[in-house]
């Protein structure tokens, strides 16, 4: 009798822990779909406000949908961490990163009206919008590190870097684009706060480095070798950025090599 106890104890202890290995995996399978929404997050507002510097300047409608559709995938990614159950963030953590996604979509709307009816964006207003994005973003990537920290999931330092790399490149290019495409400097996103564009490009030297390392293969090596290429052609626009350049050049390399990142996180995840 007593040895059957034992065994029953024994097979309880078992289940009990199988069945906390597999919460704790949920957990951190629920952690990094979280990060996953808030990456997406942070690089498609970056992409709204690239392409709205461009509809200021054009008005078409081509460039209006570009917008539209960031701002529709972010405002996606942001109901997903909304929706998540991860518990990774307070709800007074994501409650405030909404508000301030509310407000950047709220001046959006204000600037693109202005640029409709009027032909010309209001700089007051454009200035507000860059400011509150450069808000939003950097209060999205302070959350995203205590996301990281409480999500118990294992990071991955090639996927981090990936991610850094693709941010920061949204960033950049947006920046580019206000210096192309505005004629007052202080409109131009963080252009009294944030680090200047060619220091920008040497850090993103550095991920880039990170992310080809430990001897990629297969399609995982073509795809960092077609974002190094990317990057080669409009690394000298980013550092020499007072320098004429072809804009919709940059901005379409720029994109390539966001679309890359994004590809090669795919398949170091899948690889993982």
């Amino acid at each position: 009798m007593t040895g059957s106890r034992t065994r029953f104890t024994s097979i309880i202890s078992a289940i009990l822990f199988l069945s906390l290995a597999a919460f704790g995996a949920r957990a951190q399978e629920a952690g990094s779909e979280f990060l996953a929404d808030l990456h997406g997050f942070r690089i498609n507002n970056y992409l709204a406000v690239d392409a709205f510097y461009s509809f200021s300047a054009t008005g078409d409608t081509e460039t209006l949908n570009r917008i539209v559709v960031a701002i529709n995938n972010a405002n996606d990614a942001m109901n997903s961490v909304i929706a998540s159950t991860s518990g990774v963030l307070s709800s007074d953590q994501i409650k405030t990163l909404n508000e301030s996604f509310d407000k950047f979509k709220d001046l959006m709307r204000s600037n693109i009206n202005e640029v409709r009816d009027r032909g010309y964006p209001d700089l007051r207003l454009m200035a507000d919008m860059a400011d509150q994005a450069s808000t939003m973003n950097t209060t999205a990537t302070e959350l995203y590190s205590v996301a990281q920290q409480n999500s118990g999931a294992k990071a991955d330092d090639r996927v981090e870097s990936a991610r850094s790399a693709a941010v920061l490149m949204a960033q950049m290019m947006a920046r580019y684009a206000a210096r192309t495409h505005s004629s007052v400097s202080q409109t131009f996103q963080g252009a009294t706060t944030e680090t200047p564009l060619d220091e920008q490009a040497k850090t993103f030297d550095n991920y880039l480095k990170n992310v080809s390392s430990g001897s990629p293969t297969g399609m995982l090596k073509e795809t960092l070798s077609d974002v190094s290429s990317k990057w080669q052609f409009i690394r000298s626009s980013y550092v020499n950025f007072n320098d004429n350049n072809v804009s919709f050049i940059i901005d379409r390399y720029s994109k390539g090599i966001i679309n890359g990142l994004a590809s090669a996180i795919e398949l170091m995840g899948n690889n993982s």
